[in-house]
């Protein structure tokens, strides 16, 4: 099971899945991530995802591509060493920063509207 948090602050729009990130759940992921893809700039926290399959990291990437077309700016945050050395492995982190903590990404998105 899948939930999905999403909150508004005044700096940025956060959007925490909690719970496996998968084939079975990846729609309501996907479908969350373009409710949220016209956000100027966007936090997306895995910390509390404990697994990600390709599914997952597909609908990640595809959900980052669209708030990237739209203007955004985006930034992941995650605590889990497996889920980071997956996004590092796989070059994600190339892609868009990817901090430990929440204040890290935050950070790196007051950073690039800096920029």
């Amino acid at each position: 099971m899948l939930e999905i948090e999403v909150d508004e602050t005044d700096a940025y729009t956060l959007c925490r899945p909690v719970g496996e990130l998968d084939a079975y759940t990846v729609n309501e992921f996907r479908e969350a991530l373009g409710g949220v893809a016209s956000a100027s700039r966007l936090l997306i926290d895995l910390s509390a995802v404990p697994f990600m399959d390709s599914a997952g990291l597909g609908a990640l990437i595809g959900g980052i591509r669209r708030a990237r077309e739209a203007g955004g700016e985006v930034a992941v945050a995650c605590s889990r060493p497996t889920l980071t050395r997956l996004l590092h492995t796989t070059g994600f982190d190339r892609i868009v920063p990817v901090t430990e903590t929440l204040d890290g990404a935050a950070a790196a998105l007051a950073d690039s509207a800096v920029e």
